[in-house]
This record gives C-alpha cells, sequence and structure tokens, in this order.
C-alpha cells in the first residue's frame, strides 16, 4: 500500500516519537511517507520521506483553536493534492487537527483509506485540546475509516462517534541498554515541561518532602522551562532536583539504566511512551493516577499507582521503595514482565494487520511505488 502518516511537525515530542518509530518500522513493508505541515526538519531519524506542506504552518505548536477548516482551508487543498498526486491508499491522521479534515478529504477523494490515530485520552481531547473545535473533530471521526485509540476506555468513548474503533498501544520505542541495578538513590522523570500536564507543581512538592540522600533527575524541555529553574531555586531544591535539559539515544539509556525509579506526576496521558521505557529498563514506577498509567500498571498490578492530585499519598508510597531495596527488585521483575507487551514487533504487527483489513477494496492503479 502507498501510506501517508500526517504530522502538524516533527519536533520533539511524545506523539511525534511514536509516529516515526511506528512509521519507520511500516516502511519496511509499505510504500509509506510522512507529511508534516511545517517546514522544519523532523527531530526524529525518518526511514521513510518527509513530505512538506506547499504553504506550511511553522508555529511549533499544535493546533487547538476554533475554525479549523476554514483557518486551514489551503492546507486541506494542499494535502488532497499529494494524497492525489501520491496515488494514497491510506492516510493515518495523527490527533484532532487532522482528522477534522477527514470529511472533506473523503469528499474529494472517495477512495482513500482514513485512519485517525488518537494519541491522548478521550477525556481531555474534548474538554482541554480541542474544546474549540469539538464539532470539526466529532464530525472528522465519523468520516474516518477507523479510529485507533490507546487504551481500552477511551477505544470505549471513541466507538460512540465510530464503531470501527480499535485500540493500538504505544510500542516501547526505546531500546535497553542494561537493566538497572537499583542501587543508585536516584529518581527519574522524563516528561515535557508543562506545569499542569506533567504536574511539575506536584513534583516540586514531592521533592521538597524527600530524604537528604535521594534526588530527582529531570529529563526534557517545554514551555514552562524558566517557571521551573526559577522555582527550583526559589525553593533552594538544588540539590534535590537535578534537571538535565532534553536527551535521547544514549544519554537517555543511561539515565534510565543509573536510576532505581521512574516517578511520573501528569495529571492526565494517553499512553506515555515513558513508562513503557523506563519498565524495559526494569525501573519500578510510581505515578499519580492518569488513565495512560492506567493502562500500564492495571490497578497497581505492575508498578504503584497514587491517589490523583495527593502529594502526600505520593511520598508515602515512595518511601517504601526508597527504603527497600527488595520491593524495588519486585517492583522491577513487574515492570520487565509488563514491557513485552508493548514490544514494538507486537505493535508493528497489530498495525500491519489493520492496514491488511483495510486493503480489502484496493485500488490497483496505486500498486506502483509513488515518486517523490
Amino acid at each position: 500500500m502507498n501510506i501517508l502518516i500526517c504530522i502538524e511537525n516533527l519536533q520533539m515530542d511524545g506523539v511525534k516519537r511514536v509516529a516515526t518509530v511506528v512509521g519507520n518500522k511500516l516502511a519496511e513493508k509499505h510504500n509509506l511517507a510522512y507529511y508534516s505541515l511545517s517546514t522544519n526538519e523532523s527531530f526524529f531519524h525518518l526511514e521513510a520521506p518527509l513530505i512538506k506542506a506547499k504553504h506550511p504552518v511553522n508555529s511549533g505548536k499544535s493546533f487547538s483553536e476554533d475554525r479549523p477548516l476554514q483557518r486551514n482551508s489551503q492546507q486541506i487543498n494542499d494535502l488532497v493534492a499529494t494524497i492525489e498526486d501520491m496515488k494514497i491508499d491510506l492516510v493515518v491522521l495523527t490527533a484532532g487537527l487532522f482528522t477534522s479534515f477527514a470529511p472533506l478529504i473523503k469528499e474529494r477523494v472517495p477512495a482513500v483509506k482514513l485512519v485517525a490515530w488518537m494519541h491522548n485520552n478521550y477525556k481531555t481531547y474534548m474538554e482541554q485540546y480541542y474544546k474549540g473545535m469539538k464539532a470539526e473533530l466529532l464530525t472528522g471521526l465519523g468520516a474516518v475509516d477507523t479510529v485507533v485509540a490507546l487504551t481500552e476506555p477511551d477505544a470505549v468513548e471513541f466507538a460512540k462517534h465510530n464503531p470501527n474503533t480499535v485500540r493500538i498501544h504505544n510500542p516501547v520505542t526505546l531500546e535497553n541498554n542494561g537493566r538497572s541495578e537499583l542501587t543508585e538513590k536516584v529518581i527519574i522523570s522524563v516528561c515535557r515541561l508543562d506545569i499542569q500536564h506533567k504536574g511539575l507543581d506536584y513534583l516540586l512538592e514531592l521533592a521538597a518532602l524527600l530524604p537528604d540522600d535521594w534526588q530527582i533527575k529531570l529529563v526534557g524541555e517545554g514551555n514552562d522551562k524558566e517557571w521551573l529553574e526559577s522555582n527550583i531555586e526559589v525553593k533552594k531544591l538544588g540539590k534535590k532536583i537535578l534537571f538535565l535539559g532534553p536527551l535521547s539515544g544514549h544519554e537517555l539509556q543511561e539515565c534510565y539504566r543509573k536510576a532505581s525509579i521512574f516517578l511520573m506526576t501528569s495529571r492526565w496521558e494517553g499512553l506515555p511512551l515513558v513508562i513503557g521505557e523506563a519498565m524495559n529498563f526494569g525501573l519500578p514506577i510510581v505515578s499519580m493516577w492518569n488513565t495512560g498509567a492506567q493502562e500500564y500498571l492495571q490497578k497497581g498490578k505492575y508498578g504503584v499507582l497514587t491517589k490523583d492530585h495527593d502529594v502526600m499519598d505520593l511520598y508515602r508510597q515512595m518511601l517504601s521503595l526508597m527504603n527497600s531495596l527488595l520491593n524495588r527488585q519486585h517492583f522491577s521483575e513487574l515492570s520487565l514482565r509488563r514491557a513485552r507487551d508493548f514490544s514494538l514487533e507486537r505493535i508493528v504487527n497489530e498495525w500491519l494487520f489493520l492496514f491488511e483489513s483495510l486493503d480489502g477494496q484496493e485500488n490497483p492503479e496505486s500498486k506502483a511505488h509513488f515518486e517523490l
């Protein structure tokens, strides 16, 4: 099949990371290209061509305004032209903006198969990210051939708008370079620097409670970097939180391998890649409750889920791990066991099966490898 994965931009972000990891693997089996609204180069390695929109949008942000079809009419025309010129069989529409384009794409290219890939939880999309364009998003969900959700509860919600909804997890996207020995008094947290989404305020509250011999290593970048650095200084947490900035590849692997606990304080998540990564290094997982963490940890079966918004409960449960190597080793085994469910090979096979199921009414003229 000729496949196009549409992404608003390819800056450092979990959505883009998983899209490119999965896409690169799918490119081994299908003629695949990426399509970006931005002219910026990809932060991530690509094993397939990158098509940049003729009329780009270089805001660096994800669209979350109202009237998406009116504001992006030229971009929709560009995308439709690309689909037609490249004889695309199937388009993967990542997140809300591209999904809102679906009815117009179907109207002009009826034969193309459309898959909406929903990277966050249903409630967050409808009540926060896309509340200004909810009507267009819902219409788009109804127009696609299949909706892909990340968790079972989200699949149930999205299925109310399109019965052809499936759950496909995000895979582990970072190979381990050895299992953590769990002996360093280091807690690792990896996230975008967003106060509300990632609960950075909770993370600072927890850091103030930690024993003096434990330290949080924080990896990431984002718009709230100045807030973070300022508050670390004002609250005198410089010894408790070591901010490392954005890391990838070998440097990130080493951070996971030399930590003893993985911490997440997010208020909401779709299916956070970082939990799967940390599990793959055998790190015990501690997370405040959110639907993404719940999908991994299954009510505490594979890690520690604490009460939502409750820093003291988080601290108490962290203490049981900080004070006991045996406890850390127990949850380490659970993490490694659960990580196998999110292997890249397993997840890519689910995508390949989906593509095969949608390929029943193929257009023979589109089977030639597309030319760029």
